[in-house]
């Protein structure tokens, strides 16, 4: 394990991830880039996902050209599509890509800046709720027995998934989940991080339950924003404007590259355990540390209304006891 002389977390000198397979959706631009360009460092093999194929190609040459070594590939996943999930995950699981082991996946794609007025997606769902949250449902009950199957003695598979301190700012309706009654661009993005959360510590407790040896662990970024982040082309290129009025912001806000520390090491860290929550230290910026999470997404009934929200939306179970068999 890397650690500095005191014995903390070196986000600088990560762990050795050799051998190991993370995938990463929304890995061409901010958090799932920098998160991607870690991982690889740090040795590991890196899936790098997302919609756009010529953003995506971009980030991928970026990586490669910053980090020569690297080992990584893309992979074309849109997650507000549900055939686009299935077919994603189809390919991770043994069709494009020659991999026998999944050792874990971070939830980061999603609509930070939501639209004002209420959009669907294709097939008829909330679009800020089916991108933060539905998709990736749907992707973690599609890869949970690949997952299951990495698990060692040494090792459990883990999940990220992408919160929000936001969470602790706005209110949640649990009767409304797609905000059919009632639509602002902060209550669908708040309201979407919150069963993002919900869904993370659920599925956790699910997955304990079934004795399946895959960790599920929520983390957020704090307040990570672009014009304090190192320019990347193809990746992070923001306006001169962009970087004065960000750097305004310096005392309360983070680069994009530190923001992606906490979520990398909620993903890598063998202390960690399942259910816990990381984010910055002092909420909008500075180390990782485990912290606790907004009592609604904590709260059980809340939990288990959103999973079964889910469950209807999506027409999707997650294989626990198929994961559980694999792992044997």
């Amino acid at each position: 394990m890397s650690t500095s002389a005191g014995g903390a977390w070196d986000p600088s000198h990560l762990p050795p991830q050799d051998g190991r397979t993370y995938l990463v959706t929304g890995a061409n631009a901010g958090l799932g880039y920098f998160a991607c360009e870690q991982l690889a460092q740090a040795g590991a093999h890196v899936i790098m996902s997302g919609r756009h194929p010529n953003r995506l190609a971009a980030a991928h040459d970026a990586l490669e050209a910053r980090i020569p070594s690297a080992s990584v590939e893309t992979l074309l996943l849109d997650v507000a599509n549900p055939g686009s999930v299935r077919a994603a995950a189809a390919s991770v699981r043994g069709g494009l890509f020659d991999r026998t082991r999944l050792d874990g996946v971070i939830f980061n794609a999603g609509i930070v800046h939501p639209p004002h007025a209420r959009k669907l997606t294709r097939d008829g769902r909330e679009l800020v709720f089916s991108t933060n949250a539905l998709g990736h449902f749907v992707l973690g009950a599609e890869l949970l027995v690949s997952m299951s199957k990495a698990a060692g003695s040494r090792w459990r598979p883990r999940m990220v998934w992408l919160g929000s301190m936001s969470t602790r700012m706005g209110a949640y309706d649990p009767l409304d989940v797609q905000l059919e009654k009632s639509y602002s661009s902060w209550k669908a993005y708040v309201q979407s991080k919150v069963a993002v959360q919900a869904l993370g510590f659920e599925a956790d407790a699910r997955l304990r339950d079934a004795e399946v040896p895959v960790d599920s662990v929520v983390a957020h970024p704090g307040y990570s924003i672009g014009g304090r982040t190192p320019r990347v082309t193809g990746v992070n290129e923001p306006s001169r404007w962009k970087r004065i009025r960000d750097g305004v912001q310096a005392p309360i806000a983070q680069s994009k590259q530190s923001g992606a520390e906490t979520i990398v090491r909620a993903l890598i860290d063998p202390t960690i355990q399942g259910g816990e929550y990381w984010g910055p230290k002092h909420m909008m910026r500075g180390a990782a540390v485990r912290q606790r999470p907004s009592a609604t997404s904590l709260d059980p009934e809340v939990r288990a209304r959103v999973w079964a929200t889910c469950e209807e939306l999506a027409g999707v179970e997650w294989p626990f006891q198929k994961a559980a068999r694999a792992a044997r």
